[in-house]
């Protein structure tokens, strides 16, 4: 895959993530829905920021896998979650994530009143590309 970075700034590079990637004639485009803290037996698993960022990412990668893309595919991240504050006092796992498999992607990150089930904290959508 041929990418391209654009940052205007530098400010971003210890976030994490980049203002904008290009990816010139794509092939193929997955769009995935927000993985959240849920169990393959579809209920909701209850557990700190942390936790559950970290279930988010695993069940982003089984989704991602399963249709023949990996989390270095990812272009586009949105994060929801209930706490600003929270997923930032988490963000080392988010971090660690997306650094193990080489992914700077474009993100943006909104706080919203409530997700599918009271437990969830934080809900991840993604957008890949190969």
């Amino acid at each position: 895959m041929n990418k391209t970075v654009i940052n205007p700034w530098q400010w971003q590079d210890h976030l994490g993530y980049t203002q904008a990637v290009e990816i010139p004639l794509a092939t193929h485009t997955l769009y995935c829905a927000g993985q959240a803290a849920i169990n393959a037996q579809g209920q909701p698993v209850d557990g700190t920021m942390e936790e559950q960022i970290g279930l988010c990412f695993d069940n982003l990668d089984t989704v991602l896998q399963q249709a023949g893309y990996s989390l270095k595919n990812v272009v586009r991240l949105n994060f929801y979650t209930t706490s600003i504050e929270q997923f930032f006092a988490a963000y080392g796992q988010v971090m660690n994530r997306l650094q193990r498999a080489d992914c700077v992607p474009s993100s943006t990150l909104t706080e919203v009143n409530a997700l599918a089930f009271p437990q969830l904290r934080i809900e991840i959508e993604a957008t890949a590309v190969k």
